[in-house]
């Protein structure tokens, strides 16, 4: 019986390929930086399988790749697939939630206690050989201890920034969410808000919603301009659920104290983006899942998602809009 083919269009760990290459004949992507399309669109002729990410299954794609069966991302993220696309083709495709939580959620709470203590900013006045005895510069920032926190979004991350900041720091936690969760309210003792009440009484806000139509540009200058002036907001999530002109008016104008970001509109981002000149801001490069475990984690599922599907299994990690 010939072996499935399958394409690695991204750098994966050499025990993940090798799992794969049980099961499947594979080629894989070994240039540097992201495949170019022209090359993908080459391998993909004969494929039944991909794992990729980052990388949009589109109309074009599915029509240089008649055979495709399976398409597997190394993310929990999935707004790179073209649902309707897929669906006309009856093309599986899976991501990977949950092992990544954690990580995540350790990344959120980096930068919320980076903004709040004015980590990056402060570190670059030192190094800069700004900070002298007679130096009347405010390094005053904000306790994250104590302090309210509203989450937006209350899925497995949500969760997990909860517990933190519950059991860590004795924050006052509470959330909104498309539907409200009794037993999450129960175990981790939060109570659910109404969007506009949480923007207005939290001082840290963190925004971890999926990308979708409903929640293109969630948080807009209207939000901002809920927001106590001593507010710290944190974006985890996609850079598509934030206006970006509001939120560097609402910085620019110290409408809010601060922000955390991960993500952007347009990444990698642009080096002319105001928001890299302001110092009330910190910008790292979407990182949320980027330690060596979790990436390999992540890996490792995507290729379990792609061999199940293509041995006529179910994945257990199909996107929900595809089940």
């Amino acid at each position: 019986m010939n072996k499935p083919k399958v394409f690695i269009a991204k750098k994966i760990p050499k025990e993940v390929e090798e799992y794969i290459g049980e099961f499947c004949e594979y080629e894989k992507w070994d240039g540097e930086g992201t495949i170019t399309e022209e090359i993908l669109l080459e391998k993909l002729q004969d494929k039944e399988g991909l794992i990729l990410s980052g990388i949009n299954i589109n109309e074009e794609l599915l029509q240089h790749a008649p055979k495709l069966r399976v398409v597997s991302n190394v993310s929990v993220g999935y707004n790179n697939f073209n649902i309707e696309a897929m669906k006309k083709r009856n093309i599986i495709g899976t991501n990977t939630p949950g092992v990544l939580n954690d990580t995540v959620a350790d990344l959120i709470f980096g930068l919320m206690l980076s903004s709040a203590r004015r980590i990056a900013e402060l570190d670059r006045y030192v190094k800069e050989g700004k900070w002298i005895p007679s130096s009347k510069k405010n390094i005053f920032g904000l306790d994250v201890h104590h302090a309210s926190l509203g989450i937006i979004g209350m899925g497995r991350i949500g969760e997990a920034v909860a517990k933190r900041a519950k059991l860590g720091f004795d924050m006052d936690v509470c959330y909104y969410n498309r539907r409200r969760k009794l037993e999450t309210e129960s175990k981790l003792g939060i109570r659910y808000s109404e969007l506009e009440v949480l923007l207005k009484t939290s001082d840290f806000i963190v925004l971890m919603v999926p990308f979708t139509n409903d929640t293109y540009h969630l948080i807009d200058h209207k939000e901002f301009a809920l927001m106590k002036s001593s507010a710290i907001f944190i974006n985890a999530s996609r850079g598509q659920t934030v206006n970006e002109e509001a939120l560097v008016e609402a910085l620019e104008k110290n409408k809010i104290f601060g922000a955390g970001l991960d993500v952007y509109e347009q990444e990698p981002i642009n080096l002319d983006n105001p928001l890299l000149k302001l110092s009330n801001v910190v910008t790292v490069p979407h990182i949320g899942s980027a330690t060596e475990k979790t990436r390999s984690d992540m890996a490792k599922i995507a290729a379990e998602n792609l061999v199940k599907a293509l041995m006529g299994e179910v994945p257990p990690n199909i996107v929900p809009e595809l089940k």
